[in-house]
């Protein structure tokens, strides 16, 4: 990871320190890394007396809901179950930090009330291609594993913390461990030194790390674990080109009574195979499939995802959608347009420009 520019850390200092109402925000459909990087947040401004919440577009999934600590519990606020109180929420702050995210397009229901906001806007994230004209400040670095490791390098360049990560609240100590953790599917990509080096100083402040893989990965459903021999058994196809896929369509969710988070980590299975070099996930939702996608190093999940599926991401990690009415007439026609996909994007990896 790059070193910190203390010009920014200066100015965001200045902006933490004159803010009010801080309000943090994240994208749609939250996994570990989003709800970590904004709980770690928020409990560091609540210690330093500030009025700070997070709003969520959408709800998280019963797996992370440990990270919230009862302290902060009343300072969450989901778009989808109160709409009115996100938006007063939001119009009403000072500053809005963004994280985990690369754009206000990436908070589904909650990007024009943010992009309309007169708040300083803060963009701390470690996607690709940041919407730079929307932000007053950012800290954007695509070699780091997750927005959790970030926030961890800003959080000990500040004067409160000077660099002892003793210093930070033992709450955004366990929830920026956690977000690191789910992001780097627990060191198994993703990994940098300083990766190592986060989770070796957060040991050492204390962090548990036993009990946070015990919530993460100790705590699912019945259902899951069954959904799960159905993923491997009826739903996933290999293809010649070394490429494996699988859709998960309405009927079998409410078969499996699948909750949110439920099928987390589903795209990495595939993977174990020797000859797999990408897997495809894709789960219906309404008018769309949202799309999953991992490879392995050296071939680009990011180009998939941005050539066939109306996404993007990292390397080997990314995500998009496929509308129905729009890029495939209806669900029924999600295999015969991910098998095309696959084909021409192991013919030659085609550019942008040759697939309009």
């Amino acid at each position: 990871m790059k070193k910190l520019d203390c010009r920014k850390l200066d100015l965001l200092e200045k902006i933490l320190d004159s803010g009010e109402r801080l309000t943090l925000v994240t994208h749609t459909h939250p996994d570990g890394d989003a709800v970590g990087s904004t709980v770690g947040l928020l409990n560091y401004l609540i210690m330093n007396r500030k009025d700070a919440m997070v709003v969520y577009s959408d709800k998280i999934g019963e797996n992370l809901q440990f990270i919230i600590n009862k302290a902060v519990r009343n300072r969450v606020i989901n778009f989808c179950d109160a709409p009115e109180k996100a938006q007063e929420r939001i119009q009403s702050s000072d500053v809005v930090i963004l994280l985990d995210a690369n754009s206000f397009r990436r908070t589904a229901g909650l990007e024009e009330i943010l992009s309309n906001s007169a708040a300083k806007k803060i963009l701390i994230d470690h996607h690709l291609n940041p919407e730079e004209s929307q932000f007053d400040l950012i800290f954007s670095e695509t070699e780091t594993s997750s927005a959790c490791e970030y926030v961890f390098y800003i959080l000990m360049e500040l004067k409160e913390v000077s660099g002892e990560a003793k210093r930070l609240p033992s709450e955004t100590s366990r929830a920026l461990m956690t977000g690191m953790t789910t992001d780097t599917n627990n060191f198994a990509n993703s990994t940098f030194p300083s990766t190592l080096e986060m989770a070796s100083r957060l040991l050492e402040a204390g962090v548990d790390r036993d009990a946070i893989l015990s919530n993460l990965y100790n705590q699912y459903s019945e259902y899951r674990i069954r959904l799960m021999g159905t993923f491997l058994k009826d739903l996933m196809i290999l293809t010649a080109q070394g490429a494996a896929y699988a859709i998960l369509d309405k009927k079998t969710q409410n078969l499996y009574h699948m909750g949110i988070g439920d099928t987390e980590g589903f795209v990495n299975i595939p993977l174990s195979i020797s000859q797999v070099k990408i897997s495809i996930f894709l789960k219906e939702d309404d008018g769309h499939y949202r799309v999953s996608i991992r490879s392995k190093k050296g071939t680009s999940a990011n180009q998939m995802a941005t050539l066939f599926f109306n996404g993007g991401g990292h390397e080997c990690a990314a995500g998009g959608k496929l509308v129905f009415g729009k890029d495939i007439e209806g669900p029924s026609e999600a295999p015969i347009y991910i098998e095309n996909a696959i084909v021409r994007f192991f013919q030659k990896e085609p550019t942008q420009k040759e697939l309009q």
